[in-house]
C-alpha cells in the first residue's frame, strides 16, 4: 500500500509496468482526476487493475493524490469475485463495488494524514473479505509456491504437491485466479527480474539470476511484459517513484518528477 501526490505544472503520461497483483488505484484527486488508457479504452477516477492489463497508461495534471493497493490475487478473489472478469482489463473501481466505492473514497479523502488513510484503507479492505467465497486451498498454495519460487517452479511438479491432475490445477487456477500457472510463473519471474534490473544489475547477470535461458530470452520476456527493453525497464518512470516495491539503494532511483511518494504499509 502506498500514497502518491503529483504537483505538475503540466500533464503527466506514464506507463505503468506489470507486477504479479491486481492493483486497486484510488484516485483522491479534486476535479477531473486520473484516466487510466488500455486497449483503446479509458477509465477516469478509482480502478481496479488485473493481472496482465497490458499496454497501460495513467495521465493526470495539475495536484492530484492516488492511494494505490497492491493485492495478491488470491485476496483480489475474496473481494471482487473471480479474477477472470479482472484478467487482462481496467475496471471502474464503482462497477466492482457499487456505491460503496463512493462511500470508501469519500472516507479516505476527508482523512487527515497519510497514516489515517492507511488505517481506514486497511479496515475497508478488512470489511469487505469474505464478501466472495475464497479460492481453493490447492490454487492459493500454487500460488504461493510460484511466488516463493520466483517463477522457476513446474506445474507438473506442483499438481503433484497438491494432489490434483495437471489439468484439474491449470482449469481451476486460470478460472479463480485469471491467468494460467504458467502465465503466473511467467509473470513472477519477470517482476523478480525488473527488480534486479532497477537495482542496477546487469542484464547478462539478470538473466542468469532470475532463470532466464540467456539475456536474449530475458529481452524477449521483458519486451513481452513491458513493451521495453532491459535497460529502458531499469530507468522506467513507474519503478521509480516506488521506493518500496523497487530498492532504495537503485543507482536509477529517483522520484518522478513532480511526484512525491507519501510513506507506505506493506
Amino acid at each position: 500500500m502506498a500514497g502518491f501526490r503529483h504537483r505538475a505544472p503540466a500533464s503527466v503520461d506514464l506507463a505503468m509496468v506489470a507486477h504479479p497483483s491486481v492493483t486497486l488505484l484510488v484516485d483522491l484527486s479534486e476535479g477531473e482526476g486520473v484516466v487510466y488508457e488500455t486497449h483503446g479504452r479509458h477509465e477516469r477516477g478509482s480502478v481496479v487493475v488485473g493481472l496482465l492489463p497490458g499496454d497501460l497508461r495513467a495521465a493526470g495534471w495539475g495536484v492530484g493524490e492516488c492511494l494505490q493497493i497492491r493485492l495478491e490475487p488470491v485476496a483480489a478473489a475474496a473481494l471482487f469475485g473471480a479474477s477472470t472478469e479482472l484478467s487482462g482489463t481496467v475496471v471502474a473501481l464503482e462497477d466492482v463495488w457499487g456505491r460503496d466505492a463512493g462511500r470508501a473514497e469519500d472516507r479516505l479523502r476527508a482523512a487527515a494524514s497519510w497514516d489515517e488513510r492507511f488505517t481506514i484503507a486497511v479496515d475497508i479492505l478488512g470489511r469487505r473479505l469474505g464478501a466472495h467465497p475464497p479460492v481453493d486451498p490447492q490454487v492459493a498454495y500454487t500460488w504461493r509456491r510460484t511466488l516463493t519460487s520466483r517463477g522457476r517452479v513446474r506445474v507438473d511438479g506442483l499438481a503433484d504437491e497438491v494432489g490434483w491432475s495437471r489439468k484439474r490445477l491449470w482449469s481451476r487456477f486460470r478460472s479463480q485466479l485469471g491467468i494460467t500457472p504458467k502465465r503466473a510463473a511467467r509473470l513472477v519471474r519477470f517482476d523478480h527480474a525488473a527488480h534486479l534490473l532497477a537495482a542496477g544489475h546487469a542484464a547478462a547477470r539478470v538473466a542468469t539470476e532470475s532463470g532466464y535461458v540467456d539475456q536474449s530470452h530475458l529481452h524477449r520476456e521483458v519486451t513481452t511484459f513491458a513493451g521495453l527493453t532491459p535497460t529502458a525497464l531499469a530507468v522506467a518512470p513507474w519503478l521509480a517513484i516506488d521506493d518500496v516495491a523497487w530498492p532504495a539503494s537503485s543507482p536509477t532511483q529517483r522520484p518522478a518528477k513532480g511526484g512525491e511518494r507519501i510513506p507506505a504499509l506493506r
